[in-house]
């Protein structure tokens, strides 16, 4: 028996871990190759950015209303299951679109469906290894491995059948994973999800989640430091590809950038789930936040795609370290019955609110002041949020030490 079970949980975990090789794939497609597919419809790069920033716009709402429908009815799986139907209905619908406002349309719908399945999928990793006894980094990293993958070979499937062919391989992809969510297993709720008070209760009261998330000092002052950093790394993200076109880099030249960003973020996650437990969490972050700001300050000079392949191998530092230590804090800060809409608003900081602003606003920075100022408003911004995750750091050790003396005084 007990083998049988322990079979069931790893079997359950690799369906998690293909799930998320596999998902991933439609993360590259639809940051990194539509806007060179934009660009072949005619889209001038202000364009572009606006279609950026509509999902960011779109997914503010979704990352909640899907999340918190997970946590209403305590299940992951089949939310994940509908939001891939959606993903494939639309991205079949958008491979017959060619002007801009029916593109904007469609695409608000495929954005509707396609933001709110990383911060469910997450959550749905971040459970299963608590409950199994594992790191959440054994799953996630499956994310960076199919990121990887699917970097390089889009690359060269689209180098070989033409940028056109973007929406065919997203509806691939995406069939893909919506055959995988069939081999999951879904995320029981138990008493330890509930406060004590609550354990009795099936649901949490309607809009408590949020509500209690949003009214804590910490959060908020993390989440505002996540969004100044995000706004700058998404920039990045939203005109790496079509910097790297200025630069006369070939589809293939493409995915090699990103497969060195996603896979040298791998021996970082692996390190720091293993001794990131002996660092503190903030000073980590301002660290991440200060590697961002060189990382860009680095892009601002780059003229050579083969240089732009090393910068991006910084993702690693930045990226990685950023993303495993934020986590980290989000399970310390948020409660576990609340984890999903917690992720979510992690993700509407990091992805939608910042995505939103970066789209618009790097689109009008890029196309009147060109790429070096772009890269170093990006720069400054990483600076800001290393000013705000420090000095939460300094605030708080002062606080500590200052109890410790007065306590001290009054014995």
């Amino acid at each position: 028996m007990y083998s049988r079970r322990t079979g069931g949980q790893y079997s359950g975990q690799n369906w998690l871990r293909s799930f998320m090789f596999t998902v991933y794939g439609t993360s590259v497609l639809i940051v990194s190759y539509f806007p060179l597919f934009y660009t072949h419809l005619g889209f001038s790069n202000q364009q572009v950015g606006v279609l950026y920033s509509i999902g960011p716009l779109i997914s503010i709402l979704s990352n909640l209303f899907w999340s918190m429908i997970s946590d209403r009815l305590g299940t992951i799986r089949k939310i994940m299951a509908i939001l891939l139907a959606g993903q494939l209905v639309t991205a079949f619908m958008l491979a017959r679109a060619e002007d801009f406002s029916t593109v904007v349309l469609i695409l608000s719908l495929l954005y509707f469906f396609y933001y709110p399945i990383f911060p469910l999928a997450d959550t749905m990793a971040i459970k299963i290894a608590q409950r199994h006894g594992r790191n959440f980094i054994t799953i996630r990293v499956f994310g960076s491995l199919g990121y990887s993958f699917f970097a390089l070979t889009i690359g060269y499937v689209l180098r070989a059948t033409g940028t056109s062919s973007s929406i065919a391989v997203c509806i691939v992809i995406v069939a893909a994973a919506l055959l995988i969510t069939i081999g999951l297993k879904d995320v029981k709720r138990t008493e330890d999800d509930f406060p004590s008070s609550r354990k009795s209760t099936a649901k949490p009261p309607k809009g408590e989640g949020l509500k209690q998330i949003l009214l804590q000092k910490e959060v908020l002052w993390f989440f505002g430091s996540v969004f100044v950093l995000a706004v700058g790394y998404r920039m990045n993200e939203a005109f790496l590809t079509i910097s790297l076109k200025e630069m006369h880099a070939g589809d293939e030249i493409v995915g090699w950038a990103l497969l060195a960003s996603a896979l040298s973020e791998i021996p970082v996650f692996f390190a720091l789930s293993k001794y990131g437990d002996k660092f503190k969490e903030l000073p980590l972050l301002a660290f991440a936040s200060l590697m961002f700001a060189l990382r860009f300050l680095f892009m601002s000079l780059a003229n050579d795609p083969v240089a732009v392949i090393a910068i991006q191998a910084m993702h690693s530092i930045s990226f990685g370290t950023f993303y495993v230590t934020a986590v980290r804090y989000i399970t310390r800060i948020i409660p576990d019955h609340l984890r999903a809409t917690g992720i979510a608003i992690f993700t509407v900081a990091w992805s939608s609110a910042s995505g939103l602003l970066s789209g618009t606003f790097g689109g009008v920075i890029y196309e009147n002041a060109g790429r070096t100022v772009f890269y170093i408003v990006a720069m400054c911004l990483s600076l800001l949020a290393f000013i705000g995750f420090l000095s939460k750091h300094l605030l708080d050790d002062d606080r500590i030490g200052a109890g410790r003396y007065f306590r001290k005084k009054g014995n």
